[in-house]
């Protein structure tokens, strides 16, 4: 028998509380659902998350005192109830009594009446509840990283909104195969809509999220899904035929199988990640794009000592990072990740820069990429690289987008648009 969907929901988000990642959590209880259901509970848990320090502020203002550890998930299932009141065109009185009909799927009975009584006097009182709200639970944004974004940026209620808003399922045309233009033309006869990236010449965007396997060429591999601003990396690294590169960080793929696409006439491109599961993903891609590379387990702040140094022309790193960026992709972040982490993460990323350069040719090339929109983890990393770094220079992008930082430059997430990534060239003394 399918289980209860928002019970499900609440079950997700008490996992993620408790430090799972949405990734993590979130399968299971997607087989636990009818599978009409599906589409639902990731709206509730995606959408939850997305909301949670607002959500949180307006629960913790209902309770009287802070529900036992082990009823998080009626913790968890109230917020449920005040996303689908707050955020969503499900009728309150369905919410309410769907909300409260779930606590039975819980084996939480006693908390039927504490679940009805809470949401209606949300209803009652939304008003005053939400005026009562401190500004960062307002935004739906952690106080510390809304303390952070507002000493970065001047549009900070425009950065907010797209933090907080729905992200749009981009596409990548492989450009080696056939012209945008011509997909397009393609998707519209098969009835999706979509329009044309304004940053990327390969980047199409889809008015609605499809099935992938509905996309017109995608198992011969005419198209890949990825974000827009992840397609600006291939051609900044501006990859030559003949040259070796490495993709530090490759995992899922989609930046390697870009380079290769752009590039087919590459001596090689070795895919790395420290994470041997998360490269199966790599391979996946590249036998469906027809592709190749050597893929191996490795770590780019100590890489394996088959890479010989100084034997590639050009090394792309995306490095680990918050992942601020792309909070509205993977919203558990507003929970997962703490003010204490960014100076550990900038650690990180300097020591995998310190490892990687050795493997670069005198004349060559690294283009240090993530998808933080924090300057700890971007400009600032790349200062301390370069006055450590004898040897080492930036060079400038040559591009209009994003916003130019004290090295490199920054794209904002944008609604609608592309995800928030942090891009700096670096090139190696002859």
């Amino acid at each position: 028998m399918a289980g209860d969907c928002r019970a499900a929901a609440a079950r997700v988000l008490a996992l993620v509380a408790s430090g799972q990642s949405l990734n993590q959590a979130l399968p299971g209880q997607l087989n636990a659902v009818a599978p009409r259901d599906a589409a639902l509970l990731r709206e509730l848990c995606y959408g939850s998350l997305r909301m949670w320090p607002r959500l949180e502020a307006l629960a913790d203002q209902l309770l009287d005192k802070p529900l036992r550890g082990k009823d998080s998930d009626v913790y968890a299932l109230i917020l449920v109830g005040l996303y689908q009141l707050g955020e969503t065109r499900v009728p309150d009185h369905a919410a309410v009594a769907s909300t409260v009909g779930a606590t039975r799927s819980l084996g939480k009975g006693w908390a039927r009446g504490l679940v009805n009584a809470l949401l209606r006097r949300y209803l009652r009182e939304r008003e005053t509840l939400e005026n009562a709200l401190p500004p960062a639970a307002r935004a739906a944004h952690p106080a510390w990283l809304m303390q952070r974004l507002q000493g970065e940026y001047d549009n900070l209620d425009t950065l907010l909104a797209a933090n907080n808003s729905r992200p749009p399922m981009a596409l990548r045309v492989n450009l080696s195969r056939v012209a945008r233009s011509d997909y397009l033309q393609q998707l519209e006869g098969a009835g999706i809509a979509a329009s044309a990236g304004a940053l990327a010449d390969s980047a199409l965007y889809l008015q609605q999220a499809v099935d992938v396997n509905s996309l017109p060429g995608w198992e011969a591999g005419l198209v890949s899904v990825q974000d827009e601003a992840a397609q600006l990396a291939a051609p900044l690294l501006q990859a030559r035929a003949g040259e070796r590169i490495l993709d530090a960080c490759a995992a899922p793929g989609g930046k390697s199988c870009h380079l290769l696409e752009s590039q087919p006439g590459l001596a090689e491109l070795v895919a790395m990640d420290i994470d041997g599961e998360r490269l199966e993903r790599v391979e996946e891609n590249l036998e469906r794009l027809q592709l190749a590379a050597r893929v191996i387990v490795g770590d780019g702040a100590k890489p394996p000592a088959e890479l010989a140094a100084e034997s590639f022309d050009a090394i792309l790193t995306d490095a680990p990072c918050s992942a601020s960026g792309v909070i509205r992709r993977h919203p558990d972040i507003k929970l997962l990740r703490r003010a204490s982490d960014i100076g550990q993460l900038a650690g990180q990323q300097l020591a995998i820069l310190h490892g990687l350069w050795p493997l670069l040719k005198p004349g060559g090339r690294l283009l240090y990429v993530t998808c933080s929109i924090l300057a700890e983890e971007n400009s600032a990393v790349i200062a301390r690289f370069l006055a450590q770094q004898e040897g080492a220079s930036e060079q400038p992008l040559a591009v209009n987008w994003g916003q130019p930082r004290d090295h490199g430059r920054q794209l904002l997430p944008q609604e609608n648009g592309p995800d928030g990534l942090y891009f700096a060239l670096l090139t190696k003394a002859l």
